[in-house]
């Protein structure tokens, strides 16, 4: 990690395949790899999976078949903070939610996790589609 932390963002489009959500965890991860305190890139990297993931299970492409993701590394009060946003084409059946699970579930844990990681996260629909964020910080020296 370097010493001051530079405002960086970054867009990226993958397929809306599993495949999608694996180049943008490698590409995610080589991007804030050398610049983030180790635990807000595992966190930020687990919540943009988890967020890809989601989009590409639930949700319908954006056209050309893709889902977009865009972070954003800025300091904040002597804090390293990452957001992350994951765009696809919506879902005709229901909104993203935290859901309550049973103990014996096999998955619907995803924003859970999410909410748990990130400081915050939301929800945006506009006319492009829907758009899931999430904003993580942690102290800039790492610690």
């Amino acid at each position: 990690m370097t010493a001051a932390l530079a405002e960086r963002s970054w867009c990226v489009v993958v397929p809306h395949h599993a495949r999608g959500a694996r180049l943008a965890r490698h590409r995610l991860a080589a991007e804030l790899g050398p610049v983030v305190p180790p635990t807000l890139l595992a966190d930020t990297v687990a919540v943009l999976a988890e967020l890809v993931g989601n989009a590409i299970r639930h949700a319908e492409p954006l056209p050309g078949d893709v889902v977009r993701v865009i972070w954003r590394l800025h300091p904040r009060d002597g804090r390293a903070v990452a957001s992350v946003r994951v765009t696809d084409g919506g879902s005709p059946l229901s909104a993203p939610a935290v859901r309550a699970v049973r103990p014996e579930a096999v998955d619907g844990r995803g924003l859970r996790i999410v909410a748990a990681l990130a400081d915050r996260w939301g929800v945006e629909i506009d006319g492009l589609g829907q758009t899931v964020w999430a904003e993580l910080s942690r102290p800039a020296d790492g610690h």
